[in-house]
Parts: structure tokens; sequence; C-alpha cells
């Protein structure tokens, strides 16, 4: 029987296995066979803020992609909805609150190599390549996966980082609520002629945030949020078009827009299951939230689900106590609620504000806009809460440089 088992080898899935190796317990991670991306790279980001950048320096991954990646020294939020109550423009600053940066953007092919190459060089990780797992089942000492080849494995823990459409959540009988916002994200990297100089601009519209991201030297990672026929009008056009297009859109934001990478979408919705934990089975990132990509949240978050597992794994094992009792996963499930619940609703508010076009709510928006810029205490809370918990956070998302002793 494997002490723990691991579906999904994404970077929720792979970051958990490192971060439970790391805290020295063994587990088991089922993949699938890894596939070469070809001609077109995947060239999606991940804002990544400063606790998250601790846990990948604390697994030893971040310095293989540092150099792919870009600061993010300020975070500036535009009014572009063309509204009567027009918000000022609010500028977040990572010094404000005494920090270089708030943290990097992460492009996604780089992170996932430094991954695999960690968890295949670890000797606490036996990587099982499958096609997928077909079934999982729970009784009350142990979990049963059966996976694609006929292969079955016992675990006193799953960890499910399989997706939005979590086998192993579905085979314990968690609920979700999945709730579409009737928006698309189209995604991509392109270059500019003019300098980000480390800020991430969300331009609020009508049809929701377009957002550009630093990449290293005169590039960015876009994140364009609009209604899916408008989404898919966007991702058909020739890569001329879409050059004027953006640029138009961004208003000489970062001068003349050149090098267009791939295009995707993904159509965005608010998901989140009724329990983080249940029946021998942990959710970790968008098997158990998932949330449109406003506010720099997801992976965030996911990734805190990783740590606060493993700090639980941990007290458990030290105690010589079932990895995957009911206690356990009781006290992960409501831990892990509260941070995404609170998100989700700050995320949807925000959208819905951009989306409404009742007055008093477009007022209510430009009036907590005004009060955030006016107010620097205020501001430096919001930074404080948007890059971390008030509950604090995972033994794996603090520093480890210690202080010499006066």
């Amino acid at each position: 029987m494997d002490e723990i088992v691991v579906i999904g080898a994404g970077p929720a899935g792979l970051c958990a296995a490192l971060v439970l190796a790391e805290a020295k317990i063994a587990c088991t991670i089922i993949a699938g066979p890894h596939r070469p991306a070809g001609n077109r790279p995947d060239t999606r980001t991940a804002a990544l803020f400063n606790p998250s950048i601790t846990l990948l320096e604390n697994i030893g991954v971040f310095d293989q992609c540092r150099d792919d990646c870009a600061e993010l020294k300020s975070i500036r939020l535009v009014d572009d909805t063309g509204g009567l109550f027009r918000a000022p423009e609010v500028l977040f600053e990572a010094h404000e609150i005494g920090a270089p940066r708030f943290g990097y953007n992460v492009p996604q092919e780089p992170l996932m190599r430094a991954l695999r190459a960690a968890a295949q060089a670890s000797e606490l990780i036996r990587i099982v390549e499958s096609e997928g797992v077909r079934s999982v089942s729970a009784t009350s000492d142990q979990a049963e996966l059966m996976l694609a080849e006929g292969l079955s494995l016992t675990s006193k823990l799953v960890v499910a980082a399989d997706g939005r459409r979590s086998i192993a959540r579905q085979g314990v009988d968690i609920a979700v609520k999945d709730v579409s916002s009737g928006q698309s994200a189209v995604t991509c990297v392109f270059g500019h002629t003019r300098p980000h100089a480390g800020v991430s601009t969300e331009l609020h519209r009508k049809a929701g945030p377009l957002t550009v991201v630093p990449m290293p030297g005169m590039m960015s990672s876009l994140v364009w949020v609009e209604r899916p026929d408008v989404a898919d009008r966007l991702r058909s056009l020739d890569d001329a078009a879409f050059k004027r297009v953006l640029e138009d859109n961004l208003q000489g934001l970062l001068g003349v827009v050149r090098d267009v990478g791939p295009r995707a979408i993904f159509p965005l919705s608010h998901l989140s299951a009724d329990s983080m934990g249940r029946n021998r089975v942990a959710l970790v990132g968008e098997a158990g939230h998932a949330m449109p990509p406003i506010g720099a949240q997801g992976l965030n978050l996911s990734l805190r689900d990783v740590g606060t597992l493993a700090d639980l794994v941990s007290e458990a094992v030290a105690g010589n106590s079932d990895v995957g009792s009911s206690a356990l996963l009781e006290r992960y499930s409501a831990l892990r609620k509260s941070d995404a619940k609170n998100r989700d609703f700050a995320v949807w508010s925000m959208n819905q504000a951009l989306l409404s076009d009742l007055l008093p709510v477009q007022a209510a928006r430009g009036a907590a806009l005004h009060t955030i810029k006016a107010f620097g205490p205020l501001r430096r809370q919001l930074m404080q809460i948007g890059m971390a918990p008030t509950t604090g956070l995972p033994s794996i998302m603090r520093s480890r440089d210690v202080e010499p002793a006066a």
C-alpha cells in the first residue's frame, strides 16, 4: 500500500509531491505520459506572489526558471469602462509594504520543466505514468485507485490535483458548484516597444478586465476577458489584425505591439467544492476551486492548499497518526474553504461591478477605488491580504533565512 498518492502532474500536483518530499514524506504521483509541446509551446504564465515564490525556493526549483521570470514591482488598476462614474487609476507599489517586489510572473513551460526534473530526481517520489485514473473509491481505512491500464493502487490518502473534472472528487461524492461567468479569456504572450517597468496593468472594461503582466525584456503576457463570441473572434484573427486590435485596446500603454505568440481561449466560471477533503481524498487546486483570472489568485491559492495539507500530514506522521483520517481532512477543509471562499467572493464582486449597468453599482465601485487611492494604510492592508491570508501561511511558504544572533 502507498501511504500517499497524488493524482495529477500539473503545477499543483508536482508541488504537492515535492513539498511532501521536502518534509521527508514519500508519495506516489500518477502522471500522464509526458508529450513534448512541439512547434507551439505552452505560453501561459502565472503571476506568483512572494509566498508562492518562497515555496518554489524551498523545494529547490525557482533557480532553474528564475531567468525566464519577470519581477512584479507594481500593480495598476485603470478604469476603462466608459461609465458615468469613472474611478481613479490606482497604483499598488511593492515598496509601500517594504518589499522589493510582489512576486514574479512565471511562465508555465520552464516552471513545469523544473518541477518535473526535481520530482524525477527525488528518492521520495515514485512516478507512475498512466493514461489516467479511471476510478477512485474509499473505505474506512483506505482508498483504491484504478488506472486505465488495469493497475490498482491503494493508499491512506489521495491528493486530488486532477483539475476541474476531478475523478477523485467524483469518486468520493464531493459535490461541486460550477457557475459560468458568461465570459472567456484569450491568452498569449506578445512583444512591445515601450518598457513595462515591472508594472502589471488591469484595464477594467465593461466585458471584463484586460490584463498585461510583465515578462523578461520587452515582452508581456496577456489575459483578455471578453464575451465568448468576441473572444472567439479575437482568437480567429490573423496575427496582424490581432496586433492592431490589441494595440488599440491598450491605448498606447506599451507602445507598438509585435511578436504575438500562440493564442488560447478558456471559458471562465466560478467553481467551488462542497468540501476540500472527505473519504481519504484531499482536493488541491482546481479540483476544489477555480475562478476568473482577476487579481492573480489561481495558482497562489492552489499552492496554499498544497502547503497547508503538507503541514497537517507532517503533524500526523510525527504523531504516528493516520494521514487520511476524517479528523485531518476536516481540519484541512475548514482551513482551505475559508481562504478560497473569500478570494472567490472578491473576484466575483469585482467582476460583477464591471459588468453591471446600474449607476449605484458603478458609483460604489468608483467610491471604493477613490478611498483605496486616498488612504495609504488601507491600500497597504489590501496588498498584504491580496498576497496572503490573514490566518497565516503554511511553513513551506515562510522564508528559511535566519538572522544571525546579536
